[in-house]
């Protein structure tokens, strides 16, 4: 079990994006510095390009519209414990209450075979994607938030073949949070891997060599199942895996087995 804060830092700093923004407004009264992180889950894309305009931080004492003023970029190089910021600004300390994602109507897109297909956000979403998340903001109290998109259940195909940007996000306290990660094999059983603890459940898919990481992992101890894609291969379940604040779980190689 390692640290996972120094994979943050050295995947911001390694990729070098981060993604400038400003805010003509400043909370009254009490405040407290919130950075905001996105990673992502594998999907099977080439590329998943998004261009946020705004981010609206809602808390118990105020709400908070920060403009980002930056080019679209591809969420799926933030994958393997690897996150970029969106936003560091002081917001209203008390219950933090909704993160809200507003994008752009233009320059989302989806490449897929080498082929770029625009992304459509539907009317219903046109206020922003809504997040909600309770955690408690003390005055002069540095926090982070990282937003965990699910690119694999994040991009819908319509029926007339258009796609559409129906963003799934969770939304973790870093403090309170650690990570599991391994590999999966056989290549071509193909799992989708959940971490199970009670009703919580998180979900991810290898990428093309095995390799697996769930990021924003809450504190506790964990059932984790390994459900291939394809018959013969059967399902495979891990059971008491213990998840700590701060740290990554290795799971090591995972062998579906057939009947």
């Amino acid at each position: 079990m390692k640290s996972i804060f120094k994979l943050g830092i050295l995947g911001l700093f390694t990729l070098g994006l981060i993604i400038g923004c400003n805010s003509d407004e400043k909370p009254s009264g009490d405040t407290t510095r919130l950075t905001i992180k996105i990673t992502d889950a594998p999907a099977n894309f080439d590329a998943i390009f998004l261009n946020i305009d705004e981010i609206e931080i809602k808390t118990s004492g105020g709400k908070v519209e920060i403009d980002i003023d930056d080019n679209p970029f591809d969420i799926l190089q933030y994958r393997f414990g690897k996150d970029t910021i969106l936003a560091n600004h002081d917001v209203a300390s008390g219950m933090l209450q909704e993160i809200r994602l507003k994008l752009e109507d233009n320059g989302n897109t989806v490449i897929i075979n080498g082929q770029s297909h625009p992304l459509t956000t539907p009317s219903g979403q046109s206020s922003g994607v809504k997040i909600k998340i309770q955690e408690e903001l003390i005055p002069n109290v540095a926090y982070t938030i990282l937003l965990d998109f699910d690119a694999s259940k994040s991009i819908v195909q319509a029926g007339n073949g258009k796609y559409l940007l129906k963003p799934v996000i969770r939304a973790v306290p870093v403090a309170t949070s650690g990570a599991i990660f391994g590999k999966a094999l056989p290549l071509d059983a193909y799992p989708r891997i959940y971490a199970i603890n009670g009703i919580d459940t998180i979900g991810t898919i290898p990428n093309d060599l095995g390799d697996f990481y769930l990021a924003g992992v809450p504190e506790g101890t964990y059932k984790i199942l390994f459900e291939p894609s394809i018959a013969p291969y059967v399902p495979t379940t891990l059971e008491n895996i213990v998840v700590k604040k701060g740290f990554e779980k290795d799971l090591g190689t995972i062998t579906l087995n057939t009947h």
